[in-house]
């Protein structure tokens, strides 16, 4: 392994696991339960955003109160969960992992979806041991991504940042790389359009092979 290969934090949602499917059909589930009109791909990805609240106040026009966020939370969770088991990976994702993890480069994931239930669908597709660590989101959906990175990368205690290049499909994925030093690639296959994207000033791409390609360039 070249002494400037980069690690990779991946996303999860939308990124490894190709589910962006299930969560529209989620979404607009858990919508019609709470009496919002149903959403387009499209127009998922163009109102998009983490935290998740601002999502819903640019559907709404206002921020959701604290109870009903957790109505809206639960209720979402609800409907996603039965389909997520349905999602496979995204295309060419179990072979790049793979070839990373043979060539000695070294990967980690990192997601907003809870802890316990990324854990066994990770292991479920078989590719837990292809990274150094598995976190998931302990405790409140309310927040956004930064922190989680921050503790992340403070577990990884021989990582350096200025390696680090995140792979996500949102621009608060961008953000939380940038927060903590890291660099990042964006990936238009999920939750964000890529005038979404593009607008986080990172590159944009349409593969996770090209993602790869692009973050090793970066740290090289």
């Amino acid at each position: 392994m070249g002494k400037h290969s980069a690690h990779l934090v991946w996303d999860w949602n939308g990124t490894l696991l190709d589910d962006i499917h299930a969560i529209i059909d989620a979404t607009n589930a858990s919508f019609a339960e709470i009496g919002l009109e149903p959403i387009t791909l499209e127009r998922y990805r163009d109102l998009y955003c983490v935290p998740v609240p601002r999502f819903y106040e640019r559907l709404m026009g206002r921020l959701p109160t604290d109870d009903e966020w957790a109505v809206m939370d639960a209720v979402f969770h609800k409907h996603y969960w039965v389909r997520a088991d349905a999602c496979g990976l995204t295309m060419g994702a179990a072979e790049l992992l793979a070839e990373r993890q043979a060539s000695g480069r070294t990967q980690s994931l990192l997601s907003l979806a809870p802890h316990e239930q990324l854990v066994p669908i990770v292991r479920r597709h078989g590719i837990e041991a292809r990274f150094i660590r598995v976190d998931g989101r302990i405790g409140g959906s309310h927040a956004g991504k930064t922190e989680h990175m921050v503790r992340h990368l403070s577990a990884l205690e021989a990582v350096e940042a200025e390696r680090v290049v995140v792979i996500g499909d949102a621009v608060d994925d961008a953000v939380a790389a940038a927060h903590v030093g890291a660099r990042a690639v964006l990936y238009t296959g999920g939750s964000h359009s890529r005038t979404s994207l593009a607008a986080a000033g990172v590159p944009v791409v349409d593969s996770l092979e090209e993602a790869v390609t692009v973050a090793e360039e970066l740290v090289a």
